[in-house]
């Protein structure tokens, strides 16, 4: 029969010296497939797994980043046209919910909204030195581009394409 020992290029277990402890101070790199369940403003709930089939733009934000706020009706209509992208908005700063609704009621946002904790960010994500930041991630959960710095919907649109979906047809 077939040897029951793991294949020669199986991955070695981690050596003794990697204890969790020390780990952490070394930054993992982020996982290619990320998980993210966050609370929405309108008390749903996101989570990235439920949304495989389709791209999803993962955009940290703040209401103090002023070339994030010209982001928020580009990426609305974004959202809008186009059926097979979604997006999520994480206000990556320290306000309370009731003065992002206040924020929100003059400059609506097209998707769901989460505040993150900032002391405790999503885990699989990088934590973000600058805003905005955005990734774009692939109907299979796969990060497919990250843009540090302001995006249009025009370059998540080339992404999409380059990344080998099919454009959408004018209608």
């Amino acid at each position: 029969g077939a040897p029951t020992e793991p294949a020669a290029d199986a991955a070695p277990a981690p050596a003794d010296d990697a204890a969790p402890s020390e780990a952490a101070d070394a930054p993992a790199a982020p996982p290619t497939h990320p998980t993210l369940v966050v609370q929405t403003l309108d008390h749903g709930t996101f989570d990235l797994s439920a949304e495989r089939g389709g791209w999803v733009v993962v955009n940290f934000w703040a209401t103090w980043c002023k070339p994030c706020l010209k982001e928020i009706p580009d990426f609305s209509a974004f959202d809008a046209a186009r059926d097979d992208v979604k997006v999520i908005g994480l206000a990556y700063e320290e306000i309370d919910e009731a003065a992002m609704r206040e924020f929100l009621a003059k400059l609506p946002a097209g998707y769901p909204i989460a505040l993150l904790d900032v002391y405790d960010p999503p885990a699989d994500f990088e934590t973000p030195r600058g805003l905005p930041m955005t990734y774009l991630i692939a109907p299979d959960g796969a990060v497919a581009k990250k843009f540090l710095g302001p995006v249009t919907s025009q370059e998540l649109a080339a992404a999409i394409t380059e990344a080998g979906a099919p454009a959408p047809t004018a209608g």
